[in-house]
């Protein structure tokens, strides 16, 4: 890829970052159960952190796939296709990417962080506000769009080699 010098510190930052959310979400989930059932006292903090570390991890680690393109593909109709052809194919499936990245990811998200922060919704345990876990959705649009845009870039200079 022509962009590796983009895409590598986007790539190491998001699976760092994955990997200690994924941490603390599983110390989390090990005190809850420890507590409920061994200690008889719920902690509900944990409960928490623990939903929102899910929501964080779920939604960049998406964005990760798009950026190792191991993202749900149906290899059924591209498998056949000339190199040219293939090409033309990940040009149309990064366009969609793109147009589901800004108009639902980010342009819906930033839509619902901006209503949810004006509503000023606090989480119940921690009493932050709703707004901060909720950045996750247009974060990981970014994400995707900087991921797609590289590719979709990558796949034009791959089309001009075939001609």
């Amino acid at each position: 890829m022509r962009f590796e010098k983009l895409k590598k510190p986007v790539d190491v930052f998001i699976s760092t970052f994955s990997i200690i959310v994924m941490v603390l979400l599983v110390i989390c989930v090990t005190w809850q159960v420890f507590s409920r059932y061994v200690l008889q006292i719920p902690s509900t903090i944990t409960d928490e952190i623990a939903r929102f570390s899910m929501i964080w991890v779920g939604l960049l680690g998406a964005a990760y796939t798009v950026g190792l393109q191991k993202h749900l593909s149906i290899d059924l109709f591209t498998h056949n296709l000339t190199p040219r052809n293939k090409a033309f194919s990940n040009l149309f499936i990064n366009f969609c990417i793109m147009g589901f990245s800004l108009g639902v990811m980010i342009f819906g998200g930033l839509t619902l962080v901006s209503n949810v922060y004006a509503s000023g919704q606090l989480s119940p345990s921690m009493q932050i506000p709703m707004a901060y876990i909720y950045l996750a959705l247009p974060l990981s649009g970014l994400l995707m769009l900087f991921y797609s845009i590289l590719f979709f870039i990558d796949n034009l200079h791959s089309l001009k080699e075939y001609d």
